[in-house]
């Protein structure tokens, strides 16, 4: 199976599957000398642990990585970085009753008439389970990106109820159990989402990751540009049916006056008015935040039941039975955060590697 491998000079390839013994990835194109440990990468991966809240799926991993090799005395020594998480809560008898039946809207159908095989436990390769290595990834692209450039993520809709942007606050993140920058939203939303879940059902969500502090110059013209990478990254996590930069589609509606983000000087360097463009023009960043957004789409794994088809061709109906995300949207946010920085620090990397002085 080809496609688990992401990046060019800053890249990872991730492996296992969701009811296996374990999960991990290998990292490669890191620079020697920075510091990385095991707490490095968990305070990343416990934001994307499972069976924190009763919002999430109840499934109880640790999520707890080890680091094999690529590093020495609390330092990367340059070579691959092996990180391994294994599985301990995985039920696959939850899945015995489905293992003969296609969940309508997931990924059961095409992985089994490509592969003429699918691990029903769990879905495999295509659990979001998997995302658990791109945010011990996303970690140490961190390291080489440094603290002057911030990767944040925040929760900007669930199902068809959206944020007050007047009332982003970057603070509120961490006080709920959403990712929600908008505290008033993130009472509404808990309401919502009981009943969603108590009904058996699922919802969808929109995701916003705001990079900032990212220098002018990453990313290259025609089939390198940032925001194309930026999109391919976000568009590769499980459930993902949309991405968008800076005003996205909505710049559709908008007049060529309207769209521009006009400059003017300031303290002797260009200032933009706005940001539209979302920090990328060209493809190329420019010095703005990076912003982008993406949607994922409601959980395949539902009770309530839908009419579907068996592995032989008949005719049925499948009720997805044990412990699912009733949105998987939320704790999709700090893999966005992970794969956004994934891409930044490849291209950081390599703008560097073409004599660029960031």
């Amino acid at each position: 199976m080809a496609g688990n491998t992401f990046g060019e000079l800053f890249r990872f390839t991730t492996f296992g599957e969701s009811h296996g013994p374990a999960i991990g990835c290998v990292i490669d194109g890191t620079p020697p000398g920075l510091k990385l440990g095991e707490d490095d990468l968990q305070i990343w991966l416990d934001k994307r642990r499972p069976g924190q809240s009763r919002f999430t799926t109840q499934r109880k991993e640790a999520d707890k990585a080890r680091i094999l090799s690529g590093t020495f005395e609390g330092k990367t020594t340059g070579t691959p970085i092996a990180v391994l998480i294994e599985n301990t809560d995985a039920r696959s008898r939850d899945y015995d009753a489905i293992k003969n039946l296609y969940r309508p809207g997931h990924a059961d159908f095409t992985y089994d008439r490509k592969y003429g095989i699918r691990d029903y436990r769990g879905s495999g390769r295509a659990s979001a389970r998997e995302t658990a290595c791109r945010v011990a990834a996303g970690a140490v692209a961190r390291k080489i990106l440094g603290s002057k450039i911030k990767v944040r993520g925040a929760l900007v809709r669930m199902g068809p109820h959206g944020i007050d942007r007047n009332k982003w606050r970057w603070s509120q993140i961490g006080k709920n159990p959403f990712w929600c920058p908008d505290a008033k939203a993130a009472e509404h939303w808990a309401a919502y989402l009981d009943g969603v879940r108590k009904a058996g059902s699922s919802t969808g969500a929109v995701i916003e990751i705001v990079a900032s502090g990212v220098p002018v110059g990453l990313g290259d013209p025609v089939y390198g540009k940032l925001d194309a990478d930026i999109a391919k990254a976000l568009m590769s996590i499980n459930a993902v049916k949309g991405v968008e930069i800076g005003a996205g589609f909505e710049a559709a509606r908008l007049s060529g006056e309207e769209n521009a983000d006009e400059m003017r000087m300031k303290d002797g360097k260009p200032r933009f008015l706005s940001n539209k463009a979302g920090g990328v023009l060209g493809g190329i960043s420019s010095g703005q935040d990076v912003v982008a957004r993406f949607a994922v789409k409601p959980t395949s794994s539902i009770l309530s039941p839908r009419d579907t088809v068996t592995t032989k061709g008949r005719n049925a109906t499948v009720s997805t039975k044990g412990r699912h995300d009733p949105c998987v949207g939320i704790r999709a946010v700090p893999v966005g955060e992970a794969m956004v920085a994934c891409v930044l620090a490849d291209h950081l990397l390599r703008h560097r590697a073409i004599g660029g002085k960031v």
